[in-house]
């Protein structure tokens, strides 16, 4: 019986995984020029990571995650995010103390999360992200937010829509949730058992449910933007005129939340809005998240960061009709009549390789006519045809497959000569 890969993942096959690539290259050449620097952190993390830095009120903690014992009886979580795995770094290798600050960091990586499969949305998917720790500078949440919409146009997309809010500082966010407590108690029993829960640990977490979406309370709930202070006003004002200046359009939402715990201060969201991308538009997310550092153990260090999944990127490039410029050239392809004659190309595609170019050769010993056809298939540019007569001469013949021509050239020349073609 066939084993088949588990529900919720994906086979990158051939053919789709160069677009995976030119993606990933992409953006660590976008980020290379906003200064940065690649981390590499475990696919799973002690789950009490989880817990603390994305929140046990959390649907991701206490739903989704794959949670199980080492040989050791240690709980370990197979990471379901990438900002704590980057903050508990920071502060376990005491980056902080760097001499450049702000820390500024770029990840890739597969990430999991158990929850229904769906377009676009897997079990074990791959987010791209940044994150910039060490400064509480409004600039600096406006240069990520530009980072992630620049990636976004590089790649063709244009359907594409900036949303912010503010959740306010540590006293505007507890003046909101007193307020959150005393608009829902009343008729909190008219809720789902995971808000009922959420109602005095998290009540922020309540505008975020999915089940009770559409409730007359949720619809009405107290506005988090009439409990900012003045600090935290001025602190977005400042963003938004960063964002004005970088000539980046924006729409403004006072009921995006954000899913995890973390967040505070500024929060965005990109999305699609191009016909047929699906129900859930949304391909980007983060803000800021002061006080993370702390809750994990470290110094007090102010961060922000967002995280892009690159398959809801792949299902938006598909709902605009975007081509990347995946180059699949292939400089060379050699045939070989007889056994002399495949050494021979043996020797040569090596040298060629060496030299930067692309080459393919035939290992099923296929006649003549058979070994261009695959020659054709791979659309080589060039072949190179080695039998008993061109090893006597000391020189191949060499066709360019688009004119057609054909040129004898000693095999000394002719890696020489394919790169001048």
């Amino acid at each position: 019986m066939a084993i088949n890969i588990p529900r919720g993942t994906q086979d990158i096959l051939p053919g789709v995984s160069e677009h995976w690539q030119y993606i990933e290259q992409t953006a660590a050449e976008l980020c290379r020029q906003y200064q940065y620097k690649e981390i590499r952190t475990p696919v799973f993390e002690h789950t009490e990571l989880f817990e603390r830095g994305v929140g046990d009120t959390t649907d991701i903690v206490q739903k989704e995650m794959y949670t199980f014992k080492d040989r050791g009886d240690r709980n370990l979580t197979l990471r379901p995010e990438g900002t704590a795995s980057v903050v508990r770094s920071y502060v376990q290798h005491k980056m902080h103390g760097q001499a450049v600050q702000p820390v500024k960091l770029f990840y890739t990586g597969p990430m999991f999360r158990y929850e229904r499969p769906q377009a676009g949305r897997f079990r074990q998917f791959v987010q791209f992200g940044v994150e910039a720790i060490g400064s509480d500078d409004p600039a600096i949440d406006a240069e990520v937010i530009s980072l992630a919409m620049e990636l976004y146009s590089r790649l063709g997309l244009k359907k594409v829509k900036l949303v912010l809010n503010s959740l306010g500082d540590t006293e505007s966010r507890i003046a909101h949730k007193n307020a959150l407590i005393e608009h829902f108690s009343p008729r909190i029993e008219e809720f789902c058992s995971d808000c009922q829960v959420r109602l005095d640990k998290n009540p922020l977490r309540i505008l975020d449910c999915k089940k009770d979406r559409g409730h007359e309370l949720i619809e009405n709930a107290p506005s988090l933007k009439d409990y900012l202070n003045e600090e935290s006003q001025s602190y977005f004002e400042k963003v938004k005129r960063y964002l004005d200046v970088m000539g980046i359009e924006y729409e403004l939402d006072p009921n995006l939340v954000r899913g995890l715990d973390y967040y505070n201060h500024t929060a965005f969201e990109i999305m699609s809005d191009a016909e047929g991308f699906g129900a859930i538009t949304t391909l980007c997310g983060g803000g800021r998240y002061n006080g993370l550092t702390e809750e994990i153990g470290g110094p007090s260090a102010p961060g922000i960061g967002f995280a892009l999944s690159i398959e809801r990127l792949m299902a938006a490039l598909e709902a605009e009709n975007v081509t990347l410029p995946i180059k699949t050239r292939v400089d060379c392809y050699f045939v070989a009549m007889g056994e002399a004659a495949k050494e021979k190309t043996v020797s040569l595609a090596f040298e060629a390789r060496k030299k930067g170019l692309s080459v393919e050769l035939d290992y099923l010993n296929r006649k003549m006519k058979g070994q261009f056809k695959a020659a054709d298939r791979i659309k080589a540019s060039n072949v190179v045809i080695i039998g008993e007569d061109e090893l006597t001469a000391g020189k191949a013949a060499v066709k360019n497959m688009e004119s057609g021509s054909q040129k004898d050239v000693m095999f000394e020349e002719i890696i020489q000569y394919i790169e001048k073609a």
